[in-house]
């Protein structure tokens, strides 16, 4: 049960809501068609997990505009979470085995898939940038997986594998989402040792930690509950972090048992995507959603629920505006997705 309650809470902040009806003017006026095309035109591939037939989560290997998408897995219990390797070769994500969350790689085809960690709990894994290591996070039972976790590293090559941070004035903390700059130097994550869930950008081993993205203030103002931060997610160039910011979905009804349905609106409403530099400076808000990503090409995406999609919807920055990524079916939930380093030609057999 917690193990679901784990992925529940990390995986669908999007799928709740059918209460996002009230979805900003600003969205619905963003361009709707997809990245168009055309023939010979280059397209890059993600990979996503969306819910199957059976409405369990699989991944699957697409373009970006949503066409030719191929299942790679045929998981009982489901795949989420994907990230692919740097050099473009291989997939680690998590998949629920039993009542645990286990953190598993394959080949970038879904081919060869073996498990790397099957004990407990294991989110958010994300790649260093020799292809070879991997970080994520570890939490311990408990509504929000954030406020007690650690993070742990891995040599997925020989499944050798510890605890990041020693420090023991580190560990009186939660640390939690990790995240490794491209350069390989610096590691951004998620932690209370300020007081109130926080991005953190530290040295690999933790030190010369330093809060990165300050909010306007701890408290909504309307709700006069805690802003908080989370999924901390580095440009391709290492300049840039983008972040969720926003209230705790653990503070909506169907956590508390008390229906607010006002109240449920004015939560959801403070779900925004922002991006800081890496030296905490120049941070401005890119829109409502959550869960950001950034394209190979430098450029931010988003995501939040749409009543009529049935879903979330993904919608990315470019030069000319926003548009829409159609890479989850309608009536689909989702477990998040990851773009594949290298550019491929679009097929047009």
């Amino acid at each position: 049960m917690e193990a679901k309650k784990c992925a529940f809470l990390l995986t669908s902040s999007l799928a709740l809501l059918a209460l996002a009806s009230s979805a900003n003017a600003e969205e619905t006026q963003a361009t709707q068609a997809s990245i168009e095309s055309n023939s010979g035109r280059r397209l890059r591939e993600v990979v996503v997990s969306h819910t199957d037939d059976k409405g369990i989560l699989q991944l699957y290997r697409m373009n970006e505009d949503g066409s030719h998408s191929r299942q790679l897995t045929h998981s009982e219990r489901g795949c989420r979470m994907p990230a692919s390797s740097p050099d473009g070769k291989r997939l680690v994500f998590v998949q629920q085995i039993g009542h645990g969350l286990s953190l598993w790689i394959s080949d970038l085809d879904g081919k060869n898939a073996r498990a790397l960690s099957d004990d407990g709990r294991n989110l958010l894994p994300s790649w260093l940038p020799d292809s070879k290591h991997v970080v994520w996070m570890k939490p311990q039972p408990g509504q929000d997986p954030s406020r007690n976790s650690q993070i742990h590293l891995m040599n997925t090559e020989t499944g050798e594998s510890r605890r990041l941070f020693t420090d023991p004035e580190q560990l009186k903390f939660s640390n939690s989402m990790p995240v490794v700059s491209p350069q390989g130097d610096r590691i951004a994550f998620v932690s209370n040792r300020g007081g109130g869930m926080r991005i953190w950008v530290s040295d690999l081993d933790g030190s010369n930690a330093r809060a990165i993205s300050p909010v306007a203030s701890d408290l909504e103002e309307t709700l006069q509950l805690p802003m908080e931060q989370k999924v901390p997610a580095w440009s391709p160039d290492g300049k840039w972090i983008a972040h969720w910011e926003g209230v705790e979905m653990t503070h909506l009804s169907r956590f508390t048992g008390k229906q607010d349905r006002e109240r449920d609106r004015l939560i959801t409403q403070t779900w925004n995507v922002w991006i800081v530099g890496r030296d905490g400076k120049n941070k401005r808000k890119i829109g409502r959603g959550d869960d950001p990503t950034w394209s190979p090409d430098g450029f931010v995406t988003r995501a939040f629920p749409d009543p009529e999609r049935g879903g979330p919807k993904v919608m990315i920055e470019t030069k000319s505006g926003d548009k829409e990524l159609l890479i989850v079916p309608r009536k689909k939930n989702w477990g998040r997705f990851t773009w594949v380093p290298h550019s491929v030609r679009i097929r047009t057999d």
